[in-house]
């Protein structure tokens, strides 16, 4: 199993960043698949989940109405698209394949700040 991220970067507040997950090594559409993120001193929470076949989403509360997790089968790739960004948005996200053991990747980091 190999998750590798990327689109992280610095972005003044209010702006956009879309950050992807490249899977690979088991079968894509069978997996629920999520991002999380840990800011500095702070514990790892879940962002954005969502179900195997990209039918169901779930966000955490602070990000609902600004980031947006979808999935591309053909691509073997989940997204994070995060728009409105905040100064509290400034984490390392990490990509999660969820399973009988859980697989993360490698993260990038996202910071928001003018």
């Amino acid at each position: 199993v190999q998750l590798v991220e990327s689109g992280g970067g610095l972005v003044q507040p209010g702006g956009s960043l879309r950050l992807s997950c490249a899977a690979s090594g088991f079968t894509f559409s069978s997996f629920v698949m999520s991002w999380y993120r840990q800011a500095p001193g702070k514990e790892r929470e879940l962002v954005a989940a969502i179900s195997s076949d990209g039918g169901s989403t779930h966000y955490a509360n602070p990000v609902k109405g600004r980031f947006t997790i979808s999935r591309d089968k053909a691509k073997n790739t989940v997204y994070l698209q995060m728009n409105s960004l905040k100064p509290e948005d400034t984490a390392v996200y990490y990509c999660k394949k969820s399973g009988v053991r859980d697989y993360w990747g490698q993260g990038t980091q996202v910071t928001v700040s003018s």
